[in-house]
Order: C-alpha cells, then sequence, then structure tokens
C-alpha cells in the first residue's frame, strides 16, 4: 500500500513539474503510473488532478492565452468527450490500461517527430475533438493541442494550453459523472493528489529557470515511453 502511493505521489509530482514548465506531461507521466498500478482509478483519479494544475499556470500566465485558438477548439471537444465516456464505459480495466498505454505512446512519437501543423479553424476543431476523446478516455487529452502550438512561445503554450486542459477537463469530468464513471473512491484518491500536484508545479517554475526546456522534454519523452510500452505489453501479455 505504502509503496502504491510512493510512486504515484512520485509521479503526479515529477508531471506537475513538467508540464508546469512545458505545459504538458502531468497525464503523459502520471497515467501510465496509476494505470499499470490500479487501472480502475483511470481516467476519474487522474482528471481531478488535471484540472487544478492550469488554474495555477493561468493565475501567472492569463496574459500569454490565445483566445482565439480556444475559440475553435473547445467546442469541438464536446463530441470526442461523448464518445470518450462511452469507451470508458464498455472496456474493462485492463483494456483501458492498454488504451492508455498505445495513446502515450502514440503521443510520444508525435512528439519526437515534431510535425509541424498550422494552426487554422480546421486544425484546431480537430485538435479539439481528439483532445476531448482521449482526455476523457485515459487523461491523456494534451498531444493533439500541444502539437499545433509547440512552435509558439513556450510562455503561450503553458497559457493556451493550460486554459484548454482547465475547460475541457472540467467538462470531461463532468461527463463522466454524469455517465456512471466516476465513483467516490476515484474523487477522493484524485483530491487526495492535489497536494503534489501544488508541489510540482513550484518544482516547475525552478526547472523553467535552470533547466533547458529542451533537455527536460527528451528525458520526460524517455521515462514515458518506456512506462507507456511497459503498460502496453502488461495489456497484451496479462
Amino acid at each position: 500500500m505504502w509503496a502504491f502511493v510512493l510512486v504515484c505521489v512520485v509521479a503526479v509530482v515529477l508531471g506537475a513539474a513538467v508540464q508546469s514548465a512545458v505545459g504538458l506531461g502531468l497525464g503523459l507521466v502520471a497515467a501510465p503510473v496509476i494505470s499499470f498500478l490500479d487501472p480502475t482509478l483511470m481516467p476519474g483519479s487522474l482528471l481531478v488532478t488535471v484540472i487544478v494544475l492550469p488554474v495555477l499556470t493561468l493565475l501567472q500566465e492569463w496574459r500569454h492565452v490565445d483566445w482565439r485558438g480556444l475559440a475553435w477548439g473547445l467546442p469541438a471537444r464536446v463530441p470526442g468527450t461523448v464518445l470518450g465516456v462511452w469507451v470508458v464505459a464498455v472496456l474493462e480495466p485492463r483494456a483501458l490500461a492498454g488504451a492508455v498505454g498505445l495513446m502515450v505512446l502514440v503521443a510520444v512519437a508525435l512528439s519526437v517527430l515534431s510535425l509541424r501543423v498550422r494552426i487554422t479553424p480546421g486544425s484546431l476543431v480537430a485538435a479539439g475533438a481528439l483532445s476531448g476523446f482521449a482526455g476523457t478516455a485515459t487523461s491523456v487529452g494534451g498531444p493533439p493541442m500541444a502539437l499545433l502550438y509547440q512552435h509558439e512561445a513556450p510562455s503561450r503554450v503553458r497559457a493556451t494550453l493550460a486554459a484548454f486542459f482547465l475547460c475541457g477537463g472540467a467538462f470531461s469530468l463532468a461527463a463522466l459523472t454524469a455517465g456512471g464513471q466516476m465513483d467516490v473512491r476515484t474523487a477522493v484518491v484524485g483530491a487526495a493528489a492535489v497536494p503534489f500536484v501544488v508541489l510540482g508545479f513550484l518544482l516547475g517554475g525552478v526547472l523553467r529557470r535552470r533547466v533547458d526546456a529542451g533537455r527536460l522534454r527528451v528525458a520526460m519523452l524517455s521515462v514515458v515511453g518506456a512506462s507507456a510500452a511497459g503498460l502496453l505489453a502488461q495489456a497484451v501479455l496479462g
């Protein structure tokens, strides 16, 4: 039990620190770990923490939000969220854990390839819908939007993604609750992780000043890719 708690705490702190520094990372780092240890907690417990961290980011950098991009991307999240709720309802915990692993590996691959996609109304709508589906089904909804904004100024990336995560994550959480996929145990575990999200956010502020964001991103992707591959292998091999 204590080992489970310690591992989850470390994953949440590291994920929050990385997201505070580069714009995303909490779901990428923590989702494979939590899914590996207890897939019944996913995605609800992590979604509780996912909507807390953006609040802290926006308190510092709200002036850099791309409001026009949000106006196109957020409404498109609705149909993706509905589909994500259905996936959570029909998949068994082991299959959902495999889905998390696969989603994270795809996200890592896209990040490594550094594909450049123009920010247009069409790309924003597509990214919003994909983010709604992935964020609701696996709590890893950041990569589609991050892919669009990866070549923007760091402050613009962090602030815009934070606003998107806050609104979209809250909607996904409400949809899961309405769909009966969010129980008290899951909510309590998520709430218990909030102080460690705050700790990770503060650590991320230090990282932004002292560690090169590029190196931090490479290290994060390496660890995340390995954990996601292990999670996917466990789901496949049983």
